[in-house]
């Protein structure tokens, strides 16, 4: 039976969480599969919970068990056994709104049947923030027209700060693998690489203005904690250069409406990075920001004005103690307005 969207969950010592998440999916029936991935959990029963989720669900549910590699190995291995015609990733610790999943399933099944040629389903998200009351809910509504089957050229303007994070996108499979996306090891906020690098290879896109995806974020221990995110630092430097310097965007120039988005992306990575960077308060990574900025400048001049002209790039690289004290405040601004971290 042909699938029409293959789920990828990553899961490393998961069983706290993956049961709800993969519970969040099954309703959606046959049309779909689930590639539970096990990336060698050591801890906890993850694998087991996989086994029985397929013994239990065989026509669904695919229990794939692989060394411990992190969460773009899982992803990987993930995509390179995705069946299904498109391919939504959530993390084990996430989970979908089933009435959401039923929508864009049925449109994706609409779309396919017209022949519509669809590359990329974008769908809302939620910080579903650990005690926050209001759950900010990311969506597109004022730069993509919804319902719609549309090319780039129609995308309206994308401000800074809105961005499509892994959660909004459902790629087509194929894309995916004409990317030839290959995720580093052992390496953190990969999600930035896989929602970045593919849409080069992205011809069409439909916005549907549903609530998909639950981000749960706030814990402790979590990738995006702030304390966290400082701590792997380095990490956050080796995903920022992969996306500078492995993304030709000459390849796009033409697509000014696709190059302005990746241009306002790869802006609010910088930004990131240089403001975790300020946080640290440690000299090392704030000579490491300067030395990227001054190092994108001898790689890649154009490239470099752009980012560091624009609205993100100005903010965070006004000199000074003054300047590193405005651009801390415009992060905890932002957090507020936005209910990252």
């Amino acid at each position: 039976m042909m699938k029409y969207l293959s789920f990828i969950i990553p899961c490393y010592n998961s069983s706290e969480y993956m049961k709800k998440c993969i519970n969040s999916i099954l309703p959606l029936g046959e049309d779909v599969e689930i590639l539970i991935i096990d990336d060698g959990s050591n801890k906890d029963n993850t694998l087991e919970i996989a086994k029985n989720f397929e013994k239990k669900y065989p026509s669904i549910c695919r229990a794939i068990h692989k060394p411990n590699g992190g969460h773009g190995d899982a992803l990987n291995v993930g995509i390179s056994n995705a069946n299904g015609l498109f391919t939504k990733v959530v993390d084990s610790d996430d989970w979908i709104d089933t009435k959401a999943g039923l929508k864009l399933l049925d449109v994706i099944k609409y779309q396919e049947n017209k022949k519509s040629g669809v590359d990329l389903y974008i769908t809302n998200f939620i910080y579903d923030k650990v005690g926050a009351k209001h759950k900010k809910i990311m969506d597109y509504v004022f730069s993509i027209p919804r319902n719609k089957v549309l090319t780039w050229d129609k995308i309206r303007f994308f401000a800074p700060g809105t961005y499509m994070l892994m959660h909004s996108l459902c790629y087509r499979t194929d894309v995916l693998k004409k990317s030839q996306l290959n995720l580093p090891k052992k390496t953190f906020y990969v999600d930035n690489i896989y929602a970045y690098k593919p849409l080069l290879y992205v011809n069409k896109i439909y916005y549907l203005d549903v609530d998909l995806y639950h981000y749960f974020i706030g814990r402790n221990d979590q990738s995006v904690n702030e304390k966290v995110m400082i701590d792997r630092l380095e990490q956050q430097y080796k995903v920022t250069r992969i996306m500078l310097y492995d993304v030709d965007l000459n390849k796009i120039k033409s697509n000014k409406k696709l190059y302005h988005y990746m241009i306002n992306y790869m802006s609010i990575i910088m930004t990131v990075t240089s403001v975790f960077s300020i946080l640290s308060k440690n000299d090392k990574w704030l000579d490491e920001k300067d030395k990227l900025w001054a190092e994108l400048k001898r790689k890649n001049k154009k490239l470099h004005n752009e980012l560091m002209y624009s609205f993100l790039g100005l903010g965070v690289n006004i000199p000074g103690s003054i300047g590193k004290k405005i651009t801390i405040g415009g992060y905890k601004i932002s957090q507020l307005l936005y209910g990252f971290n």
